[in-house]
């Protein structure tokens, strides 16, 4: 009898208590029905402090299908995605947050592709809840993303969506630590599909992310995947040295011939504002990338396993 194919559905979750019970049977109905399917469920939960941890354990207790793996602390939302990517057996890996604005519905039709032969079949949406200042962020985002970039990272998707296992190991080759899992994902290249599908609205709860947690996230796929500022602040820096270079001489000229012809302090100043603060951005941006640097030599894991429930060998990875 041949061996039926296994799928790991990951689950990251922070403080996800009024969510992951719902997650579990949503996810539960799906996969009973691939009847030529077996399963397993990670939930990861990255540090909450509310009842998420508790029921995660009870849900383990009754289906030993279900794997926790619990974070010593928020390690940040790559972690935990990492950390249920890390303990995976399945032959396909399909990623999916526990408050299920991505359908679970959607994974047979990625089911589907990958048995086409794609070896990445991702999940893009066409329609969010999101109000106007965030969708026209979202698309403010994504234009600069592709235009900088030197990886193609596919715009308006989450990461939902599903791989197969030469993805996963070719991931588990790469050290890094400041990670951007779509452009790991993009990186590692391979035959991929898309799958358009509408995003649906929170039900229960409160998104722990922030503005302000969207612009860091942000950063890890600009600063990870481009090189563009540095060439920007190297090629900006030959054209404000050769106009400086122009006007001084044409200043030194007039001089020369006509006699100073600025008397006041006001050019001076502006002067002195515009190339400070062309200077301390370029600063910045240079601090950025060394924020980079200094990240990976550290060498620190990208997680820690405080203890896990229906992992045998309850091994810690990366």
């Amino acid at each position: 009898m041949t061996k039926m194919k296994k799928i790991s559905i990951c689950i990251p979750c922070y403080n996800e208590e009024t969510n992951v019970v719902i997650a579990y049977h949503s996810l539960t109905r799906v996969m009973k029905k691939l009847k030529n399917y077996d399963y397993e469920f990670i939930f990861v939960d990255n540090g909450s402090f509310d009842k998420t941890k508790q029921l995660i354990n009870k849900i383990a207790s009754k289906d030993k299908k279900v794997k926790g793996i619990f974070l010593s602390r928020n390690f940040g939302p790559e972690s935990s995605g990492h950390a249920a990517y890390d303990h995976a057996i399945g032959d396909a890996i399909v990623g999916i947050p526990a408050d299920l604005q991505e359908p679970s519905e959607m994974i047979p039709k990625f089911i589907k592709k990958w048995e086409q032969g794609y070896n990445v079949v991702l999940g893009v949406y066409k329609k969010t809840s999101d109000n106007l200042m965030m969708k026209s962020i979202r698309k403010l985002y994504y234009l600069i993303q592709k235009k900088i970039s030197f990886i193609d990272i596919p715009a308006d998707s989450t990461g939902f969506g599903l791989f197969d296992r030469k993805v996963l190991l070719a991931m588990r080759k790469l050290p890094e630590k400041y990670r951007f899992g779509r452009g790991i994902l993009s990186w590692v290249g391979f035959k991929r599909a898309f799958i358009s599908y509408e995003r649906k609205k929170r039900l229960y709860g409160k998104s722990s992310y922030n503005f302000f947690d969207y612009l860091h996230h942000a950063e890890r796929g600009l600063f990870g995947f481009s090189y563009f500022l540095l060439d920007l602040m190297v090629y900006g820096g030959f054209f404000l040295t050769f106009v400086s270079f122009l006007f001084i001489t044409g200043y030194l000229y007039w001089v020369i011939v006509f006699g100073n012809p600025i008397q006041a302090s006001i050019p001076l100043m502006l002067a002195i504002f515009f190339f400070g603060g062309i200077l301390l951005l370029a600063i910045s941006i240079l601090g950025k990338y060394i924020q980079v640097i200094v990240e990976e030599t550290k060498a620190r894991p990208m997680y820690i396993v405080e203890s896990t429930t229906n992992i045998k060998d309850g091994k810690i990875s990366r």
